[in-house]
């Protein structure tokens, strides 16, 4: 039996606790020290609680991260379906972005096993009846699973980068200062000429405008794949 399906225990006094109650606190503590702060126990002590009743409510701390996952997806699910595809898969990418940057242990949630709560769901049935009857289901699901994989991938590294920001004290702009003699050096020797060229030739943007940019070049070859005609 999921979470989803155990009924909640009743309340109990003196101080009362329901789901909401813990994963909010569960949340916050993520929010504050990423995933490894919370702890049932460290939640338990958030709400002046003893930990042991909080094993009323779930099984595994696994479980109380399902939760926190879905509570997160309630913020990710748009306020009005989209009014095509695109614009449908666009607005999970870029919401899913916003949310791990306000929650960033998100990213180390994303891309396992599908999440079956609620809002999760939710997410996913908006998603889906967007491209309803423009392609086989198929070829429907495929394209929703490309897409899903360059923005997780893309949160996920936009998150690392801010998580070695913090860890080391230095900005992407001081990093690249330090490094800077080191990668001179290397490219010197004219063993990596097209790292080279793509280094000084390339031009810098920031995560918003790579994450935007990479979307729609996956976007641009979902389109010409659901523009072929059906086998």
């Amino acid at each position: 039996m999921t979470v989803w399906d155990r009924p909640e225990p009743p309340a109990r006094r003196p101080e009362p606790l329901d789901r909401e109650r813990i994963v909010a606190a569960a949340v916050a503590l993520a929010d504050e020290g990423g995933l490894e702060a919370v702890s049932l126990r460290k939640v338990a002590a958030r709400l002046d609680a003893g930990p042991m009743r909080l094993y009323r409510y779930f099984s595994t701390k696994e479980e109380l991260f399902d939760l926190m996952l879905d509570e997160v997806h309630a913020e990710i699910l748009p306020e009005e379906q989209p009014g095509d595809w695109r614009e449908a898969l666009s607005v999970l990418a870029h919401r899913t972005r916003q949310a791990a940057l306000r929650h960033e242990w998100l990213a180390d949630l994303l891309g396992g096993r599908p999440a079956l709560g609620p809002n999760s769901l939710a997410v996913t049935e908006t998603t889906l009846a967007a491209l309803d009857g423009r392609a086989g289901i198929d070829t429907v699901m495929r394209a929703v699973e490309t897409v899903s994989a360059y923005f997780i991938g893309a949160i996920r590294r936009e998150i690392a980068n801010l998580r070695a920001e913090r860890s080391t004290g230095l900005s992407k702009r001081d990093w690249q200062r330090d490094s800077g003699p080191h990668v001179t050096r290397m490219l010197a020797t004219g063993r990596f000429p097209a790292l080279t060229k793509a280094v000084y030739d390339g031009t810098d943007v920031d995560a918003e405008t790579s994450f935007a940019t990479g979307l729609d070049w996956v976007l641009d070859a979902v389109a010409a794949q659901l523009a072929r005609p059906s086998a």
